[in-house]
């Protein structure tokens, strides 16, 4: 579990804001509402107060979470690497050979993934295709459908 954790400094700032408000906010108001609910009386019978103590439960577990990722952190800033390799924190611009279509993604950590944003986790299939390899290159990249052929037009460390 001492594994790092790869993150751009974005989604470093994301999980500190992300902690930052489960403390100030949600901690509070979850034990604020299971105060409440145990002034409603017998707690084997109170939906509240279980609602309440299952809430702080995640609350708990999440800041848990977030402060092992943190610790576990190794903030890669894509704009301070000289290569002209794709690496984590790289945006890529690719052409689907088959079905001619261009995609842009960028290599992000895990927890910051969101396809619909382009944003890929280093961990997946594509992004480990892709590592290492240079614009104008064509990569083999093995999803569930087949494989799929690409080539790198571009490669940005924004």
């Amino acid at each position: 579990m001492s594994q790092t954790v790869p993150m751009t400094p974005e989604g470093y700032q994301r999980l500190q804001e992300e902690l930052k408000h489960l403390i100030r906010v949600e901690r509070p108001k979850v034990v604020q509402d299971i105060a409440e609910a145990r002034a409603h009386g017998d707690l084997s019978e109170n939906a509240e107060y279980d609602a309440a103590k299952e809430r702080q439960g995640f609350v708990e577990g999440r800041i848990a979470e977030i402060n092992g990722k943190m610790a576990r952190a190794q903030v890669i800033n894509a704009t301070e690497i000289e290569t002209d390799k794709v690496v984590f924190g790289a945006t890529v611009k690719l052409f689907d050979v088959e079905s001619e279509i261009e995609s842009t993604y960028r290599i992000v950590g895990e927890d910051e993934a969101d396809i619909k944003q382009g944003l890929i986790s280093i961990n997946s299939p594509v992004a480990k295709a892709l590592i290492g390899h240079r614009a104008d290159d064509e990569v083999h990249i093995k999803v569930p459908s087949g494989t799929r052929i690409y080539e790198i037009i571009d490669i940005n460390y924004r």
